[in-house]
């Protein structure tokens, strides 16, 4: 029995299967109310369990959450860098996640964080590095603080500023 996708993640996968068999971006039509606001939106996809693409904005860029998800979930079966773009074949083996994030809030100390909790960025200069929160293998604040460091290519002990934020994990 297939469980029933929330509209959220509906609209992720169908922006993605006209993206990939069509090359057609969607314009979203029936606007529930979560997607009406504007919002930072990071779309996962997963196969077979692994990451495939993981695309995001930590701050609105489209007018609403409906077109951050479409723009983002286009993003990730596409333009990830780490992954070739999805092929047709895939599209049934695909998982879609989406994170809805709350604006970044800066904090003064490790102390404030918790990678259950928060997702965090870290920003030294013009670089950045962003890890959404409760990520499989990511259990303490240190081993957090240290995938952004090196997704930002910021050094070990290079001063940071360092903002969290929280999500709504639609799957």
């Amino acid at each position: 029995m297939e469980k029933t996708m929330h509209p959220i993640v509906q609209l992720a996968k169908k922006a993605v299967e006209a993206y990939v068999e069509k090359q057609e971006v969607i314009k979203p039509e029936q606007l529930t109310p979560e997607m009406q606001d504007q919002a930072g939106v990071f779309v996962s996809l997963k196969k077979y369990g692994q990451l495939r693409g993981c695309i995001g904005t930590f701050e609105p860029t489209q007018p609403n959450i409906a077109e951050e998800i479409v723009r983002n979930a286009i993003s990730s079966a596409t333009f990830d860098p780490r992954f070739p773009p999805v092929h047709a074949n895939e599209l049934n083996d695909l998982e879609y996640s989406v994170d809805v994030l709350t604006p970044p809030e800066a904090v003064k100390s490790q102390a404030d964080l918790d990678p259950k909790k928060y997702g965090l960025i870290v920003k030294a200069g013009y670089r950045r590095g962003l890890l959404l929160p409760d990520l499989e293998g990511v259990d303490d604040v240190a081993t957090q603080l240290s995938i952004c460091r090196q997704k930002a290519h910021i050094g070990p002990t290079e001063p940071v500023e360092l903002f969290r934020f929280m999500v709504k994990r639609y799957r």
